[in-house]
């Protein structure tokens, strides 16, 4: 498949096992630039970017060491880890354990200088294993993990196009590995009330500096049926933000997860896949910018 050719199918009967695999893959990785990177508002120093083969940490300051950085190379199905100095490690993605994983990339950054002792405990998934104790996950299609990139640098060429049309602050385009999500966030400027919490195995202060202020998050959850979804939430969520109306028609309020819903398939289906997700895009930004009475003047581009 040619990148940039078209949406592929991403069935989650088909590749769920992988996801969950390459989820917990990430969590790892994560969780090595997180006890790295300087801390940075609302948890940026966190997150994977979309890269040209895959999924990349970015360059990495070690408390200790060389700076680095860590590669999934979701087209040769490797992953490297590579120093400012030049030395560099890798080793195949391939189906095995987590726990397995878990062990070798931990080595890898011992023998380049880079140790680096994480909380081994996986964030925002339900009956959590230990990394250290994790055989139950070992499936990796290569195919499907593929398809899974593809899919993300589409999103990413939209989604980037969104970003464009906002002055105000807003982040970068980045993969959350608590959920596995891609997203991006705009801000209002205003504090917003103290987040209740409530994500599994995330302390409170983990959603209290996500949430210190007011937003609107777009972004694509590889979970729920079928090829997973789109969503967009406002929070603090503003009064009668439900009731918006938004595009495209196949878009919903979920009222189980506070959101606004459109199934990936109906993106990737449709005659004009871009122009859909922008749709959704600035239509659910509209319903939150609106009802929360941001100063959309100061903070949208104009034209």
């Amino acid at each position: 498949m040619k990148p940039g050719a078209n949406w592929p199918a991403l069935p989650l009967a088909e590749w769920a096992e992988t996801r969950d695999t390459l989820q917990l893959w990430t969590q790892i990785i994560g969780k090595v630039r997180m006890l790295n990177a300087p801390f940075l508002n609302h948890w940026w120093n966190v997150p994977l970017y979309v890269s040209a083969t895959g999924l990349t940490t970015s360059l990495v300051p070690h408390v200790d060491g060389d700076a680095f950085q860590v590669d999934f190379d979701l087209c040769a199905h490797r992953l490297d880890i590579t120093t400012v100095s030049g030395s560099r490690r890798s080793m195949p993605l391939r189906s095995g354990p987590v726990a397995d994983f878990y062990r070798a990339v931990m080595l890898l950054l011992e023998e380049l200088g880079l140790a680096t002792t994480i909380w081994p405990v996986p964030v925002e998934i339900e009956g959590a294993i230990s990394f250290v104790a994790d055989n139950v996950h070992t499936v990796y299609d290569a195919d499907q993990a593929h398809r899974f990139w593809l899919a993300l640098v589409q999103m990413v060429r939209v989604f980037e196009q969104f970003r464009g049309r906002f002055v105000g602050k807003s982040s970068p385009v980045h993969l959350f590995w608590g959920a596995l999500d891609l997203a991006t966030t705009r801000f209002s400027g205003r504090a917003a009330p103290p987040h209740p919490g409530g994500a599994v195995n995330c302390g409170p202060q983990v959603m209290l500096e996500a949430y210190s202020h007011e937003v609107s998050s777009l972004g694509y959850w590889p979970g729920g049926d079928g090829e997973g979804l789109f969503y967009s939430y406002a929070y603090p969520q503003p009064h009668g933000y439900e009731d918006a109306r938004v595009l495209p028609e196949s878009a919903f309020w979920s009222a189980e997860m506070g959101e606004f819903m459109l199934p990936y398939e109906q993106v990737r289906s449709a005659k004009n896949p871009e122009e859909v997700l922008l749709e959704f895009a600035q239509s659910t930004y509209e319903a939150a910018a609106g009802t929360a009475s941001w100063d959309r003047e100061g903070l949208e581009r104009a034209g």
